[in-house]
């Protein structure tokens, strides 16, 4: 029940993202046409893609935790045993529960600070720009918390521990080996 949520964020996440992503092209765009054609411009252009390129980032970074994207290196994690590798992967997402809790505590206190102070194009409050770093690290935490539990208590299998890409080649390369492979089982 819990995945089948988590996927839907996901996808509900990342259409989010591709709209954000769309609406930056269409600003940045429209604005350069106005500036080249007209010798005006979208005044709030500027102001708004850097604001949906914030989110976006966020946002992006939320579901890469949850789909173990981030990139890394098992140097170490890969020469050690089962057990030594739930224990090192147990003390590595402990570490980043407390950075992450760290991280809101201080997104929550920017947002805070930031209530009043108005963007100089929109006047809209500079909180929303910090409401991204709170809501990641919101995100992020309970992401986190759930991996660590299932870490911990052995409901993720030893092949699965630790799972990581060493680089978005290598990463793209595994999957398109892991496609051919199962389109030669299915013939």
């Amino acid at each position: 029940m819990i995945d089948r949520l988590l996927r839907a964020w996901c996808r509900l996440t990342e259409n989010l993202m591709a709209l954000l992503m769309l609406a930056m092209v269409v600003l940045v765009f429209g604005n350069v046409v106005m500036r080249y054609a007209f010798d005006g411009g979208i005044t709030i252009s500027e102001e708004l893609s850097r604001w949906f390129f914030v989110w976006m980032t966020f946002l992006g970074a939320a579901v890469g935790i949850y789909e173990r994207a981030h990139l890394g290196t098992d140097m170490l994690l890969s020469r050690l045993k089962p057990g030594g590798r739930r224990a090192l992967v147990t003390l590595s997402l402990l570490m980043m529960v407390g950075v992450t809790a760290v991280m809101l505590k201080g997104a929550w206190a920017q947002m805070q600070i930031n209530l009043d102070v108005e963007a100089p194009v929109t006047g809209a409050s500079m909180a929303w720009v910090y409401g991204a770093g709170v809501l990641f690290a919101a995100i992020a935490l309970l992401l986190l918390v759930r991996e660590l539990l299932l870490t911990v208590t052995g409901r993720i299998s030893d092949a699965e521990i630790g799972q990581m890409r060493e680089s978005e080649d290598l990463a793209q390369v595994d999957e398109l080996h892991l496609d051919r492979s199962e389109t030669f089982r299915k013939h």
